[in-house]
């Protein structure tokens, strides 16, 4: 007989959200991940946003939205990450989460059309800076220029590319 306490659902399901979130950061910041290890990452991003919906608020979803995409585009698959992006940015928009999240979900368009077009993540990445200029907050506004200025570097090289895949 198991002394600890039964989880409702909703504390269940925010438990794998919270888990599978993190485990997908490490994952993000592993520079010689292999292909299963890249198939975990993509499926556990998923999992975890799933996970958010029954044991997440408004903004949970859409960090778990951002998280989508930018792995997304962090593995080289634009379509996906774009379609992601637009989700935060609906969702951000919906539950008016505010600048940082607007300017993170332009952040996540502007990485997701890199490599696609080149334009269109130029005027996102516009349109981030403008958000990130009204974000209140001192530490979410030098988080979000820290990434928008990684953008800026990407965008001014001459041919203009998504972070290459790690051994996908």
């Amino acid at each position: 007989m198991s002394t600890e306490p039964e989880m409702s659902i909703e504390q269940f399901h925010r438990k794998m959200a919270t888990d599978l979130f993190n485990g997908v950061w490490a994952l993000l910041e592993k520079t010689d991940r292999n292909c299963a290890e890249t198939d975990r990452m993509i499926h556990a991003a998923h999992a975890s946003r799933f996970h958010w919906e029954f044991g997440g608020s408004p903004l949970n979803l859409a960090i778990g939205e951002w998280q989508c995409s930018r792995v997304h585009a962090v593995v080289g698959q634009p379509d996906a990450a774009v379609y992601h992006a637009l989700r935060y940015l609906e969702l951000a928009d919906d539950y008016a989460l505010g600048a940082f999240h607007v300017g993170y979900a332009h952040e996540a368009l502007a990485r997701a059309y890199l490599s696609k077009d080149p334009e269109k993540a130029s005027t996102h990445l516009a349109r981030a800076h403008r958000a990130a200029a009204e974000v209140a907050e001192e530490d979410e506004r030098s988080l979000l220029e820290k990434d928008l200025a990684e953008l800026d570097t990407l965008l001014s090289q001459p041919a203009a590319t998504a972070p290459a895949a790690t051994s996908a």
